[in-house]
């Protein structure tokens, strides 16, 4: 798989996951109790460490490159 298709795919998760975060921050108060937790412990992790991914995903390659060599 190219580092193309990866990034598309990173990105594709990155916004799909996000979704629920506008729901949170603007759904009603009594209906947000509900999924807060998922979105607390589940979807915000996944969309930081995509958008980490998606920034920094050149030097993640440099270093593990370095160590294999």
């Amino acid at each position: 798989m190219n580092a193309t298709t990866k990034r598309s795919i990173v990105r594709s998760i990155h916004l799909i996951v996000s979704i629920p975060i506008l729901g949170y921050i603007y759904g009603p108060a009594s209906e947000v109790q509900q999924y807060a937790p998922a979105v607390r412990f589940v979807f915000l992790p996944v969309i930081v460490l995509s958008g980490f991914w998606i920034w920094k995903d050149h030097v993640l390659r440099r270093l593990i490159s370095k160590r294999s060599a």
